[in-house]
């Protein structure tokens, strides 16, 4: 992968979908935070699903810190996962409440310490709620970028590191939302929409159908 190639690919992409923007639905750093923790191993769609319900039970970190971890499990049952994503969430709360003051910190890795939140979930929280540059990479990711050839590897840190040497900070961003977009809507796991593909000329995917 070369920089320029780069370059085209993401232009094209972002000229496709346009402005692309989070799937997950919150307002404010406390519910970006719990979304993005409830969202490992499911859709955001179905966090979508549980977190009107949790929020209206839970506005804050203060009240979650004090919730009861049955009822919590009760309404993100269907997230999968649910008794430790219960008990994450919590704990995030709390340590939020005790450590920094009821308010979620700023920096990676101070985010990276809180319960149920890792280096992808901090660079979603970082890009998504503080307007940092960063680049979370996700399942779709991780596929797109190997497809294309910005690195043969299954560890996203070497796959972030390889789209972020190419990709000015500035794009991280939108790059980040709009390949989610792009793995979500035609860059497939499985049957991917090659034919319908804006950098189909870009790619040299070995699966690449007709």
């Amino acid at each position: 992968m070369t920089e320029d190639k780069s370059d085209r690919i993401i232009k094209k992409l972002l000229k496709h979908y346009g402005q692309a923007v989070p799937d997950l639905r919150f307002a404010g750093l406390y519910q970006l935070a719990v979304s993005v923790v409830l969202s490992a191993q499911t859709t955001d769609v179905q966090v979508n699903a549980v977190t009107p319900e949790l929020f209206k039970h839970y506005p804050g970190f203060a009240e979650l810190s004090k919730a009861g971890a049955g009822h919590v499990e009760k309404i993100i049952r269907s997230t999968g996962f649910y008794r430790n994503k219960a008990k994450n969430i919590i704990a995030l709360a709390k340590d939020v409440m005790i450590t920094h003051e009821g308010k979620l910190p700023a920096s990676r890795e101070e985010l990276m310490c809180l319960p149920g939140i890792g280096r992808k979930s901090a660079n979603v929280i970082l890009s998504v709620g503080f307007g940092v540059p960063a680049l979370a990479v996700d399942t779709h990711i991780l596929r797109i970028a190997n497809r294309l050839g910005y690195c043969k590897s299954d560890n996203p840190d070497e796959v972030e590191r390889a789209i972020t040497s190419l990709v000015p900070e500035k794009l991280w961003t939108r790059t980040h939302l709009v390949l989610i977009k792009h793995g979500r809507m035609i860059c497939k796991a499985k049957n991917p929409l090659c034919a319908e593909c804006p950098i189909r000329d870009e790619c040299f995917f070995d699966g690449k159908t007709s």
